[in-house]
Parts: structure tokens; sequence; C-alpha cells
């Protein structure tokens, strides 16, 4: 139930956020040099939600990274925009498979309580 509810309000701040921004004049300094490479993903996204419903510490980590790949984008270190990108991806993805590992212990351990106290009755 709390999955939906943080989930509907995310996607909310989204549009929200969306709607706002579109009447919003942008400081991005707008280059048309042919050569520059485009900007890579952030996955902040993927690092919040991880880092709410997931695994607090490797979903700090994901946000750390991911906040890093527009800084150095715009500073021009596009290998390090990259890297900052992979990072964020990884760590996102490590912080659901620690909880998705959490969760089945979890229901294991459980799941034996249950029926030992089912076949000892």
């Amino acid at each position: 139930m709390a999955v939906f509810f943080y989930l509907q309000a995310f996607l909310n701040f989204k549009l929200i956020n969306i709607k706002l921004m579109e009447n919003q004049p942008t400081n991005q300094i707008q280059s048309n040099d042919p050569n520059r490479p485009m900007r890579p993903n952030n996955y902040l996204a993927l690092a919040i939600i991880s880092t709410i419903l997931c695994c607090l510490p490797a979903g700090i980590v994901s946000i750390v990274y991911s906040t890093k790949v527009n800084t150095e984008f715009d500073r021009g270190n596009y290998d390090a925009a990259v890297s900052a990108s992979k990072n964020a991806k990884t760590w996102g993805i490590v912080a659901v498979a620690i909880a998705l590992f959490g969760w089945v212990i979890y229901l294991v351990i459980f799941g034996f309580a249950f029926l030992g106290a089912l076949s000892g009755a």
C-alpha cells in the first residue's frame, strides 16, 4: 500500500514539475557545437526510489553519482559524466537487489517458522 502511495506522489511531483518548467526560461548554456555529445541519463528517479523503498546506503551513493552527471556534463567533462551515469545506475540496481535479497531471506525465515508452527500444532 505504501509503495503505491510513494509512486503516486512521485508521479504527481514529476507532472507538476514538468508543467512549472514549461513556462520558465532555461538557464542552461545552449551550445550549437555539433561535436558536443548528448547529456547522459542521470538515473535520479531510480536513485530516489531505491533510497526510499529499498536500501538506504546504496541509494544514497546512487543519488550522489546521479547529481554529478549534470555537473560534470556542464563543466565539459563528458567522460566523467558518462562514468557518473553508469555508477548511478549500478548503485541503484545494487540497492534494489539488496532489498529483493532481504525480502527473500525474510520470507524464507518466516515461511519456515510458519510451517514449523503448523506441523507442531
